[in-house]
């Protein structure tokens, strides 16, 4: 990699780390953006599940108080059953069809009425949001749009919704990182200085750390109507991207 690309590598890390720290959301989809555009498919995915699941699992030990491990004891068992059925069924929607699902879902969901939303705190909430968050990440690498949609309206605050969402997510890109890195063969094949994933590690939790002061003094009203706008302008950008994929 070229200077100019390693600032831009390392400052999308850092960057991205911060504003999924604060938010719980959004960093992510940004980090693989960026990624896409600086290195190959197959690499991008192991670096963006490298930096995100540091970012995650740090954010998650963190908050580690507020965490609700029945939600994600929940969330894993739905993870297990998408990861089981990827392992049977050889099917990737195209990269169009995906973001435009992932457009459409988060005005869907803050449209509907409360009791029709499907929300990890209530019954079986929380498993579909693992089958469906684990076919979503390992199919096309990012799925927090999807995550969001289950907890934007849930009754949880601020602090639990950050903690828990990082935890999911956690084993979420844990097993990306295990997907990608066996089928494509990245590891054997040397696409990777092992300095360069030091360096996603140690930036992203740098990114993580920082965020926890502007977390720490957000209100809950302000959050939730944050993450809202939020997630609708990822849907917005979703969209465009997922039109653009078929002109």
């Amino acid at each position: 990699m070229s200077i100019a690309v390693l600032i831009s590598f390392a400052t999308a890390v850092v960057f991205t780390s911060f504003v999924s720290g604060v938010f719980g959301m959004a960093g992510g989809m940004m980090l693989m953006a960026i990624m896409l555009a600086l290195v190959p498919v197959s690499t991008a995915m192991v670096l963006h599940g490298v930096a995100q699941l540091t970012s995650n699992t740090w954010r998650a030990w963190l908050w580690r108080t507020y965490v609700d491990w029945r939600v994600v004891r929940r969330y894993l068992i739905g993870l297990a059953a998408a990861v089981g059925f990827l392992g049977m069924v050889a099917f990737a929607p195209e990269r169009g069809m995906v973001l435009i699902a992932l457009g459409i879902l988060p005005f869907v969901a803050l449209g509907l009425p409360d009791r029709l939303v499907p929300q990890v705190d209530r019954p079986y909430g929380a498993q579909l949001c693992g089958v469906f968050n684990g076919l979503l990440n390992l199919m096309a690498g990012v799925s927090g749009p999807l995550l969001d949609v289950f907890f934007v309206r849930s009754n949880m605050d601020r602090r639990t919704v950050v903690a828990t969402k990082a935890a999911c997510q956690g084993f979420a890109h844990a097993t990306k990182l295990v997907y990608f890195g066996v089928l494509f063969n990245v590891w054997q094949h040397g696409a990777l200085s092992p300095w360069l994933l030091v360096a996603c590690v140690v930036l992203a939790a740098f990114g993580t750390t920082c965020s926890r002061v502007v977390l720490d003094r957000l209100g809950d009203a302000s959050f939730r109507r944050w993450t809202r706008l939020i997630v609708m302008a990822i849907g917005v950008v979703c969209l465009v991207q997922g039109i653009a994929y078929y002109r």
